[in-house]
């Protein structure tokens, strides 16, 4: 009976543990088909993008305390597009600004902003959120830029200084790519080459720029550096209506101090309005000791109007 009983209580437990791991086998297996059906519904390509217009205007008449009457304007435009399949991921984004200024004491008008960014990686998928990646980056302006100065008569002038692709950077390397979602991602590149390009006219022509230019060497028109390359992309929500976007770039070189570690860093903080006005603040500052010894600072605030598509 005793015996019996034992046979029993086996079996029944037998029974259970070979219950329990079944139940946790249909688990996997429904957890691994839903992550199936969630990367075939994620394969294509996905776009999105944001085109933005910023207007200020100040005018004065008999304003005892001073004042002096502008009109700026500054156009963006943020895209992405993107494309994933399975196991291989190709991720895409365009970032383009001009803005200008123009106020009633000068004789010129200037810019308020120029930059065109665009940033391309493709990964394919080493282990978990893990990818192994190749990422191009093209850097540069769209017109020319300009010191001011006035003369001895108290004139304004300018003197030309930089214009399109002068300079302009072309970087590229292989690395590794960390992707938690499209608004979480960094990608390390410890071989990225980097070439900075410039017009010959600035290194060549005596009166523009003595030395070096951008890294450049007299007579020259382009540098080349090998180095170690970080970016990062993160954009969250501060509280319902105000998103942060920030993008982090960090560049080494090599072959020459590596020690002056080159950065670049952009904030976007969007203020929704309503589906079309809002305030944003843009906030950029890049170290470049090839550029400048120091931090280049530029801040962009104003009342928007903002176009999805």
């Amino acid at each position: 009976m005793k015996r019996t009983l034992l046979i029993i209580l086996f079996l029944s437990f037998f029974a259970f543990a070979q219950g329990q791991n079944s139940e946790k086998e249909l688990m996997k297996n429904t957890e691994k088909a839903v992550n199936t059906i969630q990367d075939t519904t994620k394969n294509g390509w996905k776009s999105k993008g944001t085109f933005t217009l910023l207007i200020n205007q100040s005018s004065f008449s008999n304003w005892v305390s001073g004042g002096e009457n502008n009109f700026s304007g500054n156009v963006g435009v943020n895209y992405e597009l993107n494309y994933k399949k399975d196991d291989l991921s190709w991720d895409n984004r365009v970032i383009a600004s001009y803005g200008l200024v123009q106020t009633q004491n000068s004789n010129f008008e200037k810019k308020t902003d120029d930059q065109f960014d665009i940033f391309s990686i493709v990964g394919k998928r080493a282990f978990g959120n893990w990818y192994y990646s190749f990422f191009v980056n093209i850097r540069s302006q769209f017109s020319k830029g300009y010191f001011y100065s006035q003369d001895a008569n108290g004139v304004e002038q300018r003197t030309e200084y930089t214009n399109f692709m002068s300079p302009g950077y072309l970087t590229f390397g292989p690395g590794i790519y960390w992707k938690k979602h499209d608004n979480l991602k960094v990608n390390f590149a410890p071989l990225t080459s980097r070439f900075t390009f410039v017009d010959n006219i600035y290194t060549s022509v005596p009166g523009y720029v003595d030395g070096s230019y951008f890294g450049v060497a007299a007579n020259k028109n382009s540098l080349y550096e090998l180095g170690f390359n970080a970016t990062a992309y993160y954009k969250f929500d501060i509280m319902e209506n105000v998103t942060a976007e920030n993008i982090l770039n960090l560049y080494s070189n090599y072959l020459k101090d590596p020690q002056n570690v080159d950065l670049n860093y952009t904030l976007s903080v969007v203020m929704k309005i309503n589906k079309v006005l809002s305030t944003n603040l843009l906030f950029q500052t890049i170290y470049d000791n090839d550029a400048f010894a120091g931090f280049q600072i530029k801040e962009i605030f104003g009342l928007g109007v903002n176009y999805k598509f």
